[in-house]
């Protein structure tokens, strides 16, 4: 049976088992999409990875990235996590600044230190959401009308719905109701008022069970991002925590630098081995 070199790699943590894991598949030239979906449901994580030569002359590697019954244009902690164990690897990239090239197009990604970065790409679609839509995620969320500060499409791939909450204990204190969010990418943030992080993060959306909470997710951060930022409603740079509702502590440092918001955080590799995939 072909084997394949293999790495499960904790996001937005520098210690093992606090953030958000992804399997990243090495050389996984051989591998059909349909084997590809059937790995990442095996592993029964939020997403996995397969790495594989660029297209584009310009990029480092590409990738291919897939959640539980879909393949996604992009993600933030696959991204990180994927680009981590490329490096881990022996990869060299050709300049300072690593390019991936994934369904989204060219991402840029950076190393400072132990943190590596990505450029968060261009929203597909942004402004506020229509009054059925937050009516629809305001009952979802066992929220009243009144605590939702304000909200706005923040679709980047994942076609997330955001809403701004008065502060983290509210954010915290949600229960879902997955009926009524059946099938929607719901993001919700609020700010903490003292402490070591400025905000409280938390991402629902389609799971093979029903809804699913997402323990920290670089795509709904970048998106936040962009319209907080954006908006002038959030400083820069600034820590955002998420996880902490699963016994998580991830922790996302968002930058801006010139036009573009940089969404990043510490890596590190769990598990290292061969995956065995094939007939």
């Amino acid at each position: 049976m072909p084997q394949f070199p293999f790495r499960q790699v904790d996001v937005f943590t520098d210690r093992s088992l606090l953030g958000n894991p992804v399997a990243v598949v090495h050389e996984a030239e051989q591998l059909s999409t349909a084997l590809m979906h059937a790995f990442t449901n095996w592993t029964n994580l939020s997403e996995a990875t397969f790495l594989l030569p660029p297209t584009d002359p310009t990029a480092d590697y590409r990738v291919r990235i897939f959640c539980p019954g879909r393949e996604l244009p992009f993600a933030g902690h696959p991204t990180l996590g994927t680009c981590h164990a490329w490096l881990e690897a022996g990869g060299q990239p050709k300049s300072h600044v690593i390019v991936q090239e994934c369904g989204a197009g060219l991402v840029r990604i950076r190393r400072d230190g132990q943190v590596l970065s990505f450029a968060a790409p261009p929203l597909q679609r942004s402004g506020p959401l229509s009054p059925d839509e937050l009516a629809r995620i305001t009952a979802g969320l066992g929220l009243q009308p009144h605590d939702i500060v304000d909200h706005q499409w923040c679709d980047n791939g994942p076609g997330w719905q955001a809403v701004l909450l008065e502060s983290a204990d509210q954010v915290l204190t949600i229960k879902p109701d997955p009926q009524i969010l059946a099938g929607l990418d719901v993001g919700v943030i609020g700010p903490h008022t003292s402490g070591q992080v400025d905000y409280e993060v938390r991402a629902f959306f389609p799971g093979n069970s029903g809804l699913t909470e997402d323990p920290v997710t670089g795509s709904l951060n970048a998106a936040l991002a962009q319209w907080l930022i954006g908006s002038g409603r959030a400083p820069e740079p600034y820590i955002a925590a998420q996880g902490t509702a699963l016994g998580r502590a991830g922790r996302v440092h968002v930058t801006a630098d010139g036009a573009d918001i940089w969404v990043g955080g510490s890596c590190t590799t769990v598990l290292r081995g061969v995956a065995s995939l094939g007939a």
